[in-house]
């Protein structure tokens, strides 16, 4: 019963941001949507549980997907804030035509994106499930490695933003501060998140299902949307060249001469 009411719950969630979008004639807003609706998800599947034992597990996998979810989630809408739509879905509305585009945004962007989050949110599912069997000293190593993890994203992101923000670094690339050390800290730091949320709900009852949330980001950042693009986005540029013959690819390490 609590996975209708989750899918229900990711389904209202994501009309909403469909009918906004609407009105702005921008499906760009469902990427603002992702980090937020991990939260609004935890947080009902959590009070779902109504007057039941909320274990540690529950609660703290919920504190740090809010932490997560809320950064991204802010971190989207400065970023995107009075922007036109992304290319990806102007070429999506070229792609359907100009009949029922309404429909096919839904049916095509934002009702996929929330049976795909149903199937990543499975640490959140597996943690208010829990019964309270797992010991606390369990989890301290899962929450210590999203925190470092949470670090590599949203100080990566920061960093970048502000490397952007200078004119003086128009057509110039990133190559300090964590950027030093990775070249895509912030992907990074959204892997090692993922396997925390993993290992610290791996002893419950329900807690093998949860794999196929790193397994599936994982994958997507290295080989599908992620690496892949960027670096295709940046395969004829010299410099960049240059900075990637130096620095790892994903995993921080100390740049080769």
């Amino acid at each position: 019963m609590v996975f209708l009411f989750d899918v229900l719950i990711l389904i209202g969630f994501f009309t909403v941001f469909w009918a906004i979008a609407q009105v702005k004639k921008n499906n760009a807003i469902v990427d603002v949507g992702w980090g937020l609706g991990f939260v609004v998800l935890a947080v009902f599947s959590l009070f779902y549980r109504g007057f039941d034992p909320v274990s540690f597990v529950a609660i703290a996998v919920t504190v740090l997907v809010a932490l997560w979810g809320f950064r991204l989630f802010f971190y989207i809408s400065v970023r995107n804030f009075g922007k036109p739509e992304d290319y990806r879905y102007r070429e999506m509305r070229v792609k359907w035509g100009p009949k029922h585009q309404a429909l096919k945004a839904y049916f095509k962007v934002f009702l996929p994106q929330a049976l795909f989050m149903f199937a990543i949110a499975a640490p959140i599912h597996a943690a208010v499930l829990d019964a309270g069997t797992v010991s606390f000293w369990w989890s301290v190593p899962g929450i210590l490695f999203f925190l470092v993890g949470f670090y590599f994203e949203a100080v990566g992101d920061a960093e970048l933003r502000h490397f952007v923000k200078n004119p003086e670094n128009k057509g110039k690339i990133m190559q300090s501060g964590l950027w030093r050390y990775t070249r895509h800290p912030n992907y990074f730091g959204e892997i090692v998140m993922w396997w925390s949320l993993f290992l610290i709900v791996l002893p419950t009852t329900w807690g093998f299902i949860a794999i196929i949330s790193p397994i599936t980001i994982t994958y997507l950042l290295i080989k599908v949307s992620g690496i892949p693009l960027l670096e295709k986005k940046y395969r004829d540029n010299p410099a960049f060249q240059e900075y990637a013959r130096k620095t790892s690819v994903l995993f921080p390490w100390l740049p080769r001469k």
